[in-house]
């Protein structure tokens, strides 16, 4: 028979060597969970370059889409925006006017990377907060302009779920590939040293729960 003091002594040893193998293989594991969000496809010749609004670093993502059409895979980009809530629907009855259109200052920067303004299309979307609304509102404006391939730019954290979202959605319609932003500055191998990336880590993976969440209600 083991006497207490050693299956205590066992558990104790057992315990350490879990919690060494675990900071051995912590990094491994985190990368993983940070790989696991990322789905950049090689470009392809396409109607379009959908830049998404949704998320952070937004300007990454233009400059991926101007790197595109540089490069020749599309001649017209499409940008989406003019979110609006409640208060500032209130204030603009009460007289408040913007000093400019809300797409002027990315119109400025495309010129800023050789992208004509006449080769960027802006598609208002007052009422879209999430990627899903945003597919269905920019997807539905695509198709109307009989577009049959389109590259989707985001965020590298960003492109599995949109990928997913904008395939499940337009499958029968429309050709999708993602591509991310070579400038973003996610690191899937060592996102969990820096506060931001944690942050867009966390709600992406909340963002994934909450969607197949919906799906399976409905």
């Amino acid at each position: 028979m083991i006497s207490k003091k050693k299956k205590r002594l066992y558990v104790a040893i057992g315990v350490l060597c879990l919690i060494f193998l675990l900071y051995i293989g912590s990094g491994w594991i985190l990368s993983l969970i940070g790989k696991f969000l990322v789905l950049d496809e090689v470009p392809v010749p396409c109607d379009a370059a959908v830049v998404l609004n949704t998320g952070v670093e937004y300007y990454p993502r233009i400059m991926e889409a101007a790197n595109l059409y540089r490069q020749g895979y599309v001649k017209k980009i499409v940008i989406d925006g003019n979110r609006k809530t409640d208060s500032l629907r209130e204030l603009e009855k009460m007289g408040f006017e913007s000093c400019c259109k809300w797409y002027e200052d990315r119109l400025r920067i495309f010129e800023l990377l050789d992208v004509p303004r006449d080769d960027v299309s802006a598609i208002s979307a007052e009422d879209v907060y999430d990627t899903v609304g945003e597919a269905e509102v920019v997807g539905h404006a695509l198709i109307e302009r009989q577009a049959k391939q389109v590259l989707i730019v985001t965020s590298k954290y960003h492109t599995r779920r949109a990928r997913y979202i904008w395939t499940s959605m337009y499958k029968e319609k429309m050709k999708i590939r993602c591509v991310s932003a070579k400038e973003d500055p996610y690191d899937p191998r060592s996102w969990w040293k820096e506060g931001r990336q944690i942050r867009w880590v966390l709600a992406e993976y909340g963002a994934w729960l909450y969607y197949l969440w919906k799906i399976w209600l409905t």
